[in-house]
């Protein structure tokens, strides 16, 4: 079966902001983002583009003049990055904290097993995870337990 065409694409994440400003703190000094591009007044539009020059991601906080926009609907909403080395994880928690962010206590209790979670200014939420992640792996354990589960059947 052939790839699909997203399967090389660039993931933009974009969410509304009430803190422009107040967001700069925890990902770029306490996550280590760069500032990608940043514009003011753009059709009523301010807004900051985040990540990492090499990854395959970055992240977009806009807000719009005059819209208030709130806090996060849950506390269950999530950005997770996967650290599988110890050393890198522990330094990564760290900075974060020198920064002066605390940990937040995870709304699902999965996440604090071998993570640490941290909570922006607008509510939402960010684990640093101590584990890898293989989409293969996961899809192979996912087939295995259906597979399982249609023996039982």
């Amino acid at each position: 079966m052939p790839s699909p065409p997203i399967m090389g694409a660039h993931l933009r994440i974009a969410r509304p902001t009430d803190n422009i400003d107040a967001l700069r703190s925890f990902y770029i000094n306490g996550l280590g983002f760069e500032i990608l591009y940043e514009f003011k007044d753009h059709a009523g539009f301010d807004g900051l583009m985040l990540g990492h020059l090499s990854a395959q991601y970055h992240l977009e906080f806009t807000r719009k003049h005059g819209h208030n926009i709130g806090r996060a609907p849950t506390e269950d909403n999530l950005l997770v990055f996967y650290l599988p080395d110890e050393q890198t994880w522990k330094e990564a928690v760290a900075g974060m904290e020198a920064t002066g962010f605390g940990a937040v206590k995870a709304f699902n209790p999965y996440w604090d097993e071998s993570g640490t979670t941290f909570e922006d200014v607008d509510g939402y939420r960010v684990v640093l995870q101590n584990a890898g992640w293989s989409n293969d792996q996961v899809r192979q354990r996912y087939l295995a337990s259906m597979k399982a589960q249609e023996a039982r059947c």
